[in-house]
């Protein structure tokens, strides 16, 4: 069910080359300047290229991102922090005791696993995007939200 849109959200992976920066890019998509959105990782990690071709397809172009970790964050008032790998949310929680912040889960596959030909792994890729815009959209609603 669709809530109401919080004021700054937080995705949060591993490293923040992947799925925080896919979903935080979706939601800045969606919501706009309605909603202040940022990503991190636990640790920052090196920018992956497959990330680029598949947001560059539904035209998203993610080429001034730089990974940063939790404590690269300029600012810490989130309302929520959503996690999307087992690491992240074990930061994310450690958050909840010390800020009013709510924390969610939503355990998402890393696509740098993929095997197979550049095709098969672009495709990994493209999963992991298309079910990021998909459970972004049920969670925060697409009343308003600008299409893709």
């Amino acid at each position: 069910m669709a809530a109401d849109l919080p004021g700054a959200l937080l995705f949060a992976c591993t490293q923040n080359v992947i799925r925080s920066p896919m979903a935080a890019a979706i939601a800045r998509h969606f919501y706009g300047n309605r909603v202040f959105v940022a990503s991190c990782g636990v640790k920052p990690g090196e920018p992956d290229p497959f990330v680029g071709v598949v947001m560059d397809e539904i035209g998203m172009n993610l080429s001034k991102h730089r990974p940063q970790s939790f404590a690269d964050l300029e600012d810490s008032s989130f309302d929520i922090v959503i996690s999307l790998s087992p690491e992240a949310h074990h930061r994310a929680l450690e958050m909840t005791r010390t800020m009013a912040i709510e924390a969610e889960y939503w355990p998402t596959m890393d696509p740098s696993a993929a095997m197979g030909s550049r095709e098969q792994i672009l495709d990994a890729y493209r999963d992991v995007r298309d079910g990021l815009m998909r459970r972004i959209r049920a969670r925060f609603g697409a009343q308003g939200a600008r299409g893709v």
